[in-house]
Order: structure tokens, then sequence, then C-alpha cells
């Protein structure tokens, strides 16, 4: 029986929201280190500007993604990609990034094994109004969503976004009305809590 949310073959151009948690229900991201890490893991694959390269001095591959929005949570994450052309580039950079931060992992804490659950998951975005509601899913996740540190909410809210972060993307609302598009939500706090039995996590 094929898992529920593992693509095989992606489409392009095209949305999709990714996600994945830790094996076993495991914290993936104990301090703000790891969160930072990972974070770094992709800029270095989608900004332009980052010029690391590997131990033996190539160059880390760029890819044709950008990254919409973004939530990490302790024992999972959620993403918001688009995919522009290259139909292939969400499983490479998806995995490049899993591969290398479960190196980073396990060498800090002194642990071996998986570290995320299974492969990563992924849902099709297939309309505008449903793309804007994950922005908004992926916001909330954390109770306290408008304080949370580690989202994007803050470049959807006025602050400055990296350029390997394209909330562009998604809205032409100001910061005044994605607020509002927030809390129109609040009440509503039993749909988010049932999405995200849906969706296992």
């Amino acid at each position: 029986m094929p898992i529920k949310n593992t693509v095989k073959y992606y489409d392009a151009p095209a949305y999709y929201h990714v996600y994945n948690r830790g094996a076993g229900s495991q914290q993936i991201f104990r301090d703000d280190q790891d969160r930072y890490k990972f974070l770094a893991l992709f800029a270095r694959h989608l900004d332009p500007d980052d010029t690391s390269v590997r131990t033996d001095g190539r160059a880390y591959e760029k890819y044709d993604i950008e990254l919409v929005a973004y939530c990490l949570m302790g024992n999972h994450f959620h993403l918001l990609l688009y995919q522009e052309s290259d139909t292939t580039a969400i499983t490479q950079l998806m995995r490049s990034v899993a591969t290398a931060y479960t190196m980073y992992f396990n060498r800090k804490y002194k642990q071996s094994g998986h570290l995320f659950q299974s492969a990563f998951k992924a849902s099709r975005i297939t309309n505008d109004a449903y793309l804007l509601h994950i922005t908004r899913y992926i916001h909330m996740n954390p109770r306290s969503y408008m304080r949370y540190e580690w989202s994007s909410i803050a470049a959807y809210l006025g602050g400055e976004a990296p350029v390997w972060l394209h909330p562009e993307r998604v809205h032409d609302m100001s910061p005044a009305q994605y607020r509002e598009f927030l809390g129109s939500y609040e009440g509503r706090r039993a749909e988010l809590e049932l999405l995200k039995n849906q969706l296992a996590l």
C-alpha cells in the first residue's frame, strides 16, 4: 500500500507542501543551533550568493527551486516549495539537505541511524486559494505563532526576507492584511488540528 503523500513524479512549474518528522516522533531540532543549521543547508543550495564549498573544494549544487514559506517545530518541519522547471529538483534538494542534516545531528548528539521517520512527504498545491491557505497553516503551527522565531512569518508581516525566501510568490497583501488573514482563522483551531492529524503530524 503506498504511503500517503509520497510523491514519485513531480510536476513543474508547481507548488508543493513538503513535510517530515523525526523517526519515532523524536526531536529533530533540539536547540536553535540545529534550526539555524537546517536553514543554512537550504541557503547553500538556494542562495545564488552562497559560495560555501564541499571538503573537496567543489561548489554545492544550486537547485531551480524557491522556498516560499517554512516552519521548524521540535519534531517536524513544514516547507512550501515552488519548482519552476526541473521536475527532479525537489527530490534532489530534500535528499541533499536530509543527508547533510542527519550527519550533522548524529555527530553532534553522538548517535547513529535514521533521524527522519521516512522519506519526506509532499502534497501538490492545485489552486491559488489553497496556496494562500497553506502559508497560513504552516505559520500557525506554533501556538504563539506571531512571535515564533523559526518560521517565515516575519517576512510575511513586513520583515526583511533573506534572498533564498520568496513570500512574494504567494500574495500581495500588506502586512496588516496578512495579519488579519491569520487572525480570521484563529477561531478555527480545531480545523488546524484535524489537518495535522490528516498529515500524520
